[in-house]
Order: C-alpha cells, then structure tokens, then sequence
C-alpha cells in the first residue's frame, strides 16, 4: 500500500504524560527491510545511556514524521474509542464528538496528570475535593471487535494484569492532540474512512497478543517485543499483498455501523 515505515508502539497510561516509563516502546520497520528498529527517545541522558519515551514525545515524534512527508502506518497498542454504550449513555454521536467530550472530561494529556487523579476527583483538588470523573463505564462493557478476539479486556477495567483501560484513558486525548495538529495528513482508521486515502499516514488499534508469539523474543523486553511485533507484522503483510485486506473486516451493514464509532483493532478479522 506504499507505506514508507511500519511503526508498532506498545503503550504505557503509567504515572504522567511526561513521565519516562519503561512499558513505552517504540519500534519501526521500513518498507524496504522489514525488519523492525527500535526508535531511540532523542532526549539526552547524563550518562549517555538512551532515556525512556514520554507520551508526549512519542505523539510529537510521530508529528514531526507527518511533517517530514513520511507515509507511515503506526499501530498502537490501546483503545480508541468506548462502547456503543458510552455513547448511549453521553449523547455522543460522532468520534470527533467524543474525543472532544472525552479530553474536557479526562485532561490526562496534563504535564502531570495522572490517570488515577481524574479517576479519584483529585486533579483539581481545592479545599473540598470535587467528585470523581463522571464519564465512566463498567468492565463489562465490550466493544464489538473486544467480542471478536479471545482475550480483549474492556477499556473500563482496571487495576488488573494486562489491563487496557490506563492506556486507553491516557492516550486518546493525545489521538484527538494529533489529529488537531495534522488534519486531514493522517488517516485515523476506521473513523475517518474504511479504506485510507493514498498518500496519507495512517494509525489504527492493535492487540499486540495476536500476533507476539510469531516471533522469537531474541533478548526483548516483553514490552519491546509487542512493539517489534506489531511492526514487523504489519511490515510483512504488506510485504506478502495481504495488508489491505486487514483494512476491510468482513463485517455486516449494521455491525459496521457500530464500529464507525466504536472503532476497530487492526488485525481482527
């Protein structure tokens, strides 16, 4: 699909966007090798030893390839959007609606907010502390394409092994941060059409647990091998043709409906 890179990048909702955290890793394959790199945080350390990524440093890094004209697929690894029941229960009823309605209420893009501080009612904690976030669901609300995988967990759950729901609520604002900054340069799939315009980068969900263990780990930090993994197999399907069909689930009519909001993990088919 004449990609130029491959990106996977494995996510962290961990302590502030401006926190380094070791769970954020970055790895990127060019469409002529296949063979995925780890991207370096450019930040110097004072020991010369390479420093953990930031959230906000890897959306800005993603920007400044928008802006060198790079064609680059990126799949991240959290979710894009909520249930067909959130948007029920907010009266939202587009993506760009809800990434405004879910920024105002969830501010984690903050230089030193934490996720649980909006959780808790403490981000703005002045005399008596205001309630807690009101824009919440439970953990048994799924996504449809949650129901299509074996082990997706649903964004809202919490506080467990493998949990989503951090990442997902630390990262969105920084989608809606992109999306601002590149327009219509970057192709957020499948909210902005099925089927990306040519020549536009693209970024998509992935669920780095279906395909992990394809590859061997050879010395990787389980955190670095999901985003190896994520960006060697999107190199290699594009390399076999096989790429676009993963841009075209075989969903129906009505279960499409129901993505166009909820959106879709790459991969899931």
């Amino acid at each position: 699909m004449n990609f130029d890179c491959f990106i996977g990048i494995d996510y962290s909702g961990a302590e502030a966007p401006t926190s380094r955290l070791k769970g954020l890793q970055v790895y990127a394959a060019q469409a002529d090798t296949g063979e995925p790199q780890a991207w370096r945080c450019p930040k110097p350390s004072n020991n010369g030893q390479h420093v953990n990524w930031t959230r906000r440093e890897v959306a800005e890094r993603l920007l400044q390839e928008v802006n060198k004209g790079t064609r680059f697929l990126a799949g991240i690894d959290h979710g894009f959007s909520m249930p067909m029941s959130y948007f029920a229960r907010y009266g939202l009823e587009s993506w760009s609606q809800f990434l405004d309605d879910f920024v105002h209420h969830w501010p984690t893009h903050g230089d030193y907010v934490y996720v649980d501080f909006v959780r808790d009612g403490n981000l703005f904690r002045s005399g008596d502390a205001p309630p807690p976030c009101t824009r919440i669901g439970t953990a048994d609300e799924f996504r449809l394409t949650e129901r299509w995988t074996s082990s997706a967990k649903s964004v809202f759950l919490f506080d467990v092994q493998g949990s989503v729901a951090k990442s997902t609520h630390a990262g969105i604002p920084w989608l809606k941060w992109l999306r601002d900054q590149a327009g219509d340069r970057v192709h957020f799939w499948p909210f902005d059409g099925w089927v990306p315009a040519p020549g536009k980068s693209v970024i998509v969900e992935v669920y780095p647990s279906i395909f992990r263990k394809r590859y061997p780990l050879e010395g990787r930090t389980l955190d670095q091998q999901d985003a190896y993994a994520t960006a060697k197999w999107m190199a290699a399907m594009d390399a076999q043709g096989a790429l676009a069909g993963y841009f075209a689930p075989p969903l129906t009519v009505a279960e499409r409906a129901v993505a166009d909001l909820e959106g879709w993990i790459f991969g899931v088919r």
